[in-house]
């Protein structure tokens, strides 16, 4: 008998489309798309969008993998406009944003989906994210859940800065998040368009906060689901070491806070966090890693470049802010200076 209500919410279960933005990564497509493929949700899509890959990733996709669905941009238009170029031909339900460097695993899908159609206001939600080399540890990009720190840093429960933690059960809970992480995304189609998708000057990281932000200011919820795990490898794209990254990170986070945040607020953070990143370079440059501070350098000089063009983009109603996962203290302070390297304690939970 209980076998027979699952099946039938099953087929009540409304449209996924899972999407994955493939940029020359076949090794990946073919060691992964076979895991999504089984996920056994009835209802369900798998679409590559590709975006210009000089390798044989679609060809090999088309040969290989004939049910998955192929659509393709005719330039690298990176993470945010790549998937705001696909997603404007996909018309399912919910979408799910899944890296190509991830696996699934079994009944995936379900934990999530039920979430989303209990509560309309659950615009989008995270699945718990695990490294693929240590199954047994939190992944950097994730973790149990995204939140953010007084000064705009984003952090996970599982991880602040570079300390992961050992998955032991600590996070099995279902809870309101700040942010969801973009390698596993599930997003409401109808949220993704009110919000506008990704902000595509971002081009890649932090794309995804600056949308959870975008979607609390909204008044929606951004929830975590731990019944539902999926294994991350990380880095494929941009190592943690690539001065590209450095800048992307610095660069986007600045732009981030002055379009989410109240005026007065906003300009406030952004001369303390000014001052913060001025040590961070300083810091770079005494370890030797010149191009890392001088990254930094860049990021400032392209935010206060547009900076116009950003504050134009800044919602004018803040009055629906939704303003759970934001954490009314300093993870700088408390992780360097206090020695608290554990989102618990941190927060007191």
């Amino acid at each position: 008998m209980e076998k027979k209500l699952q099946d039938q919410e099953l087929t009540e279960m409304p449209e996924l489309a899972v999407v994955i933005l493939n940029w020359n990564g076949r090794a990946y497509l073919e060691q992964f798309l076979p895991f999504i493929l089984n996920s056994g949700y009835s209802n369900l899509r798998v679409i590559v969008g590709d975006n210009a890959s000089a390798d044989d990733s679609v060809s090999f996709v088309r040969t290989n993998f004939p049910s998955v669905e192929i659509l393709e941009n005719e330039e690298n238009l990176g993470f945010a406009g790549g998937y705001n170029s696909i997603l404007k031909r996909v018309d399912s339900d919910y979408f799910c944003l899944l890296n190509s460097d991830v696996e699934v695993s079994p009944g995936w899908i379900e934990p999530v989906l039920t979430l989303m159609e209990k509560d309309k206001s659950v615009a989008a939600v995270q699945p718990k994210l695990l490294s693929f080399g240590n199954r047994n540890s939190f992944e950097y990009a994730g973790a149990a859940g995204g939140f953010i720190d007084i000064f705009g840093y984003p952090f996970c429960r599982g991880r602040v800065f570079d300390h992961v933690e050992t998955d032991h059960g600590q996070y099995n809970n279902t809870s309101e998040i700040f942010w969801a992480s973009g390698a596993a995304l599930f997003i409401r189609r109808s949220c993704w368009e009110e919000a506008g998708g990704f902000d595509t000057s971002f081009f890649a990281h932090m794309e995804e906060i600056d949308l959870c932000w975008r979607l609390k200011n909204l008044g929606y919820k951004i929830m975590y689901c731990p019944s539902s795990t999926v294994y991350h490898i990380g880095g494929g794209t941009l190592q943690a070491d690539n001065p590209y990254k450095t800048y992307l990170n610095f660069r986007n986070n600045l732009t981030m806070l002055l379009k989410n945040l109240p005026a007065a607020k906003a300009f406030r953070v952004i001369f303390i966090r000014l001052w913060l990143d001025l040590i961070s370079l300083i810091k770079f440059a005494s370890a030797g890693k010149l191009k890392h501070a001088k990254a930094v350098s860049n990021a400032h000089s392209y935010f206060f470049l547009h900076f116009n063009s950003n504050r134009k983009k800044r919602i004018k109603d803040f009055s629906s802010f939704n303003k759970t996962g934001m954490i009314n203290k300093s993870i700088v302070w408390q992780y360097f200076v206090r020695g608290r390297k554990v989102f618990g304690e941190i927060v007191g939970k």
